[in-house]
Formats: C-alpha cells, structure tokens, sequence
C-alpha cells in the first residue's frame, strides 16, 4: 500500500502515524483524488491540514469543534467558524463576535480570520475537514470523522487540563471522547441564528475559559482580533 505523508505539523504528523496508515485513511485519500476530478473542493489542499499547522499538539490549550468547513467561494481556510481575509462574516461568526463583545467588551472586527486566536493555543477544528463547492456535508461519513474524533481522543488522553468549548448538539456528541476528570468541557446551544437565542447568546465562554486558563497555569488567550 501508498505510504501517506500529508503535509501536516510535525507533533501532529507523529501523533497521526497509525492513522495515515489505517485503511479508512486510504479510502478517504481516494474518494478525494476522485472528488477533485470532477468538483471544486474546500479548502484548497494546503489549507486542509490548517488548524493542525497553526497549533502544534503541545501548544493546545482550547478545543473549538465545528462540523463542516464553509462550502462558499474563498471562505473556507481550515479552522471551524473562521474565514479568509476579506470575506464576509458568515451568520454563525457574527454571533460569536456578538457574544465576544457581551462577554468581554471587544469589538466586532473587520476581519473573520480566527488564525491569531489558533496561534495562541486554541484548535479550531471541523470534524470533516473538506467540502464540495455549494453542497454543505458532502464529505460526512467519508472517512474524516475518524480522524478528527482521533484527534479529540489523543488530545484528551495525553495532556491535562484542556478546555473544550463544545457549541451545539453536534460537538456536545464528542464530549464521550474526552475525559471529564482531566478536562474543562464548556457547553453551550450552537451560534447559528437557528439555535443561538437558546444559551449561546450568555454563555460567556470567552471568559469563562480565561478564568479556567488562568487558574490552572497558563496565559490566558487574547480573543480581540483588532489590529491597533
């Protein structure tokens, strides 16, 4: 069989070894070669490992899982909720910039970039990390959920005090990956405009993760994503 070697960060590279080499993987890496052949894919192929890049395994100190990436032109760029430079705030991120501002008084930015926020320490990961252009979840159920609930479960099993920020019914269906004794596990109603007036509108997760950052050792994460 192919040896995989995804261009992918070097702690997480090592982390991921049994993965590139399970069958589902195999499969995964066929239905894309397949997919792009006949589909426009996002994100584009160097962005589909970004979170992973951005936030190296032992620098994770927060966890964001979101479910798809964005399936419009130019949003999509590897991290849930965020987009590229320039592009319009998807309905999902305006919430989170409302909640940010009521919680801890910052502003709405300009941009929806979210990478200084994964710089930081926070994995801003979907659970299915590609897309067919307009068809939002033609990837589910392809192989990607395995990675990334790996991924979860490493995180959960190797390192300590972690806060899992888990938005909406989907991502509260990972907290069975994660062990509770070790780690903070923040939950909260979804930020679509669907779902947001049911508790994410109030959670004050924004601080509520600080406090819990900054009790046990660590920076805390600076959230404002405007430039000075």
């Amino acid at each position: 069989m192919e040896k995989i070697n995804p261009n992918i960060e070097e702690s997480w590279k090592k982390e991921f070894q049994d993965e590139f080499e399970a069958d589902y993987f195999q499969s995964l890496k066929n239905f894309l070669i397949e997919e792009k052949k006949k589909y426009i894919i996002y994100p584009q192929g160097k962005h589909i490992f970004e979170a992973f890049n951005l936030t190296p395994f032992d620098k994770v100190k927060v966890v964001i899982i979101g479910q798809d990436p964005y399936h419009g032109h130019a949003q999509a760029h590897g991290l849930c909720f965020s987009v590229q430079d320039g592009i319009k705030h998807p309905p999902s991120l305006v919430n989170i910039f409302k909640e940010l501002q009521s919680d801890l008084n910052i502003r709405p930015p300009v941009s929806g970039n979210l990478t200084p926020w994964a710089k930081q320490g926070v994995l801003l990961i979907n659970a299915t990390l590609t897309v067919r252009a307009s068809q939002a979840g033609s990837h589910q159920n392809k192989g990607w959920e395995n990675f990334t609930d790996a991924a979860i479960k490493k995180l959960s099993e190797k390192k300590e005090g972690l806060v899992f920020l888990l938005w909406g019914n989907f991502a509260i269906a990972k907290e069975g990956l994660i062990d509770a004794r070790k780690h903070f596990l923040l939950k909260a109603a979804h930020p679509s405009p669907f779902s947001v007036y049911r508790g994410f509108f109030g959670c004050k997760h924004f601080s509520q993760t600080n406090n819990i950052l900054q009790k046990t050792g660590k920076s805390p994460i600076n959230w404002d994503l405007n430039v000075s």
